[in-house]
């Protein structure tokens, strides 16, 4: 996270973006719509600041750290687990187990990130096998 605090009045101006969720005086959450965006838009060779300023956000208010740190958690979880990985799960965790039954789309929803969790764990067993065979 950064150091920068956000005063009122940039809460109050960053708030008015329709790319931004909530705001507080430490933190912005963007909404998955403007992660998409960031994803699509990176993917093509924009850069970060090119794309946040495009959609809106004054770099001198959020801060160039915060822009550069925001892209490289969302490549590396879209990288992760597709799309499933840029979705905010903080209000859909209580850290209770579930009572009710999943839907059809949670259950697919889950399959793929663990398939993606799998796939990416083989590569890794691959390339570790491959590095040991290399070293003899």
């Amino acid at each position: 996270m950064s150091d920068k605090i956000f005063t009122d009045k940039e809460i109050d101006l960053l708030s008015k973006n329709q790319h931004v969720k909530s705001v507080s005086t430490k933190g912005i959450t963007y909404t998955h719509e403007f992660k998409r965006i960031f994803i699509s838009e990176n993917m093509k060779g924009k850069l970060p600041r090119q794309i946040f300023e495009e959609c809106g956000f004054d770099i001198e208010v959020i801060g160039m750290k915060r822009v550069q740190a925001a892209g490289s958690r969302w490549r590396t979880a879209y990288r992760e687990n597709g799309e499933l990985g840029l979705r905010d799960t903080r209000s859909d965790s209580s850290g209770r187990p579930l009572k009710r039954e999943l839907t059809l789309e949670e259950k697919n929803a889950r399959l793929e990130a663990e398939i993606n969790l799998l796939k990416a764990e083989n590569e890794l067993l691959k390339k570790i096998r491959f590095l040991e065979g290399r070293m003899r």
